[in-house]
């Protein structure tokens, strides 16, 4: 039984993660005042692109077609740490959060490799963003982390929450607060950047893929949708604590998870994104949120 629970997670987070992103898109219609795409329509592209060739340019190499595999291989791997609400993870050692935050830097090493292998100006100019933003995003996670570790005396992200008497308020928000603002970083959403943008001065993820086609396009949305999904649980999990009756932590989880799906649709409905010069200062905003619940974290734990 508690085999079948921790397999689950993962199948759910698989199966589920495009809809997370249709939600939001949904929910930007919405407030937006209008129809809107149809909730399923992030399956229906990614099945389109499936059947479609891949487009390579003479100057592209092998980094640039190992680059989205390793973007779908890596969230679906760090899949398995992360438990859903109510449900085991698949594989759990100490230290494992550390693993779970090399995954996406790998991910983002491969996709910046593969746009630098084009020779564009234009996606250059993109992944130098990347690298910039995330390499003041990756310290505030890793603090964000190290404070839930230091809360649930655990060193396993299964043993972050496995147990709600754990809980502290005040660490909680601080850390949930800063892995809120990671989420929007690491996934490129507003007020960090436009995802439905291609305006070339304000483009910083979506301007390392425009070379993609096909199936490697596929890889990479498909990908970036499971990696939203598992930051978005990683918050989640980390401001809702667990109750124990495995039926309502489910329960729980599914309306925690649209919830947070609709809340980023209305942050990006209601909110411009910011000038590429105020990210930074977001981001050591962030940084100070994640000290501060780590320090607290100290008193409460």
């Amino acid at each position: 039984m508690n085999y079948l629970l921790s397999i689950l997670s993962p199948i759910i987070a698989i199966l589920l993660a495009p809809m997370f992103v249709g939600i939001i898109y949904r929910a930007r219609a919405f407030f937006a005042g209008r129809i809107g795409q149809p909730l399923l329509q992030p399956y229906y592209d990614i099945i389109k692109l499936l059947d479609k060739s891949a487009v390579y340019s003479i100057t592209t190499g092998r980094v640039f077609k190992i680059g989205p595999l390793v973007c779908l291989v890596a969230p679906l791997i760090a899949l398995v740490f992360l438990p859903f609400p109510g449900l085991g993870s698949g594989a759990s050692f100490a230290g494992d959060f550390l693993l779970f935050a090399g995954l996406f830097a790998i991910m983002r090493f491969f996709m910046v490799a593969a746009a630098l292998e084009t020779g564009s100006a234009f996606e250059g100019m993109g992944a130098s963003r990347v690298i910039f933003f995330y390499a003041l995003a990756e310290p505030v996670m890793l603090v964000a982390l190290a404070g839930l570790a230091r809360l649930s005396h655990s060193m396993s992200l299964a043993g972050f929450f496995a147990d709600g008497s754990n809980f502290a308020f005040i660490p909680h928000i601080l850390l949930g607060a800063a892995l809120v603002i990671i989420m929007l970083a690491e996934n490129a959403r507003i007020p960090i950047d436009d995802p439905t943008t291609h305006l070339e001065l304000t483009m910083i993820h979506e301007v390392m893929v425009l070379d993609h086609s096909g199936p490697d396009l596929a890889f990479i949305e498909y990908g970036a949708s499971v990696k939203l999904w598992i930051f978005a649980l990683l918050f989640v999990r980390t401001i809702v604590p667990q109750t124990g009756n495995i039926g309502a932590d489910i329960a729980a989880g599914f309306a925690s998870m649209a919830a947070c799906a609709i809340i980023i649709g209305i942050t990006e409905s209601a909110m411009a994104r910011l000038r590429l010069t105020r990210v930074p200062q977001l981001l050591v905003g962030a940084l100070a949120l994640a000290i501060m619940g780590f320090v607290v974290s100290g008193y409460v734990g």
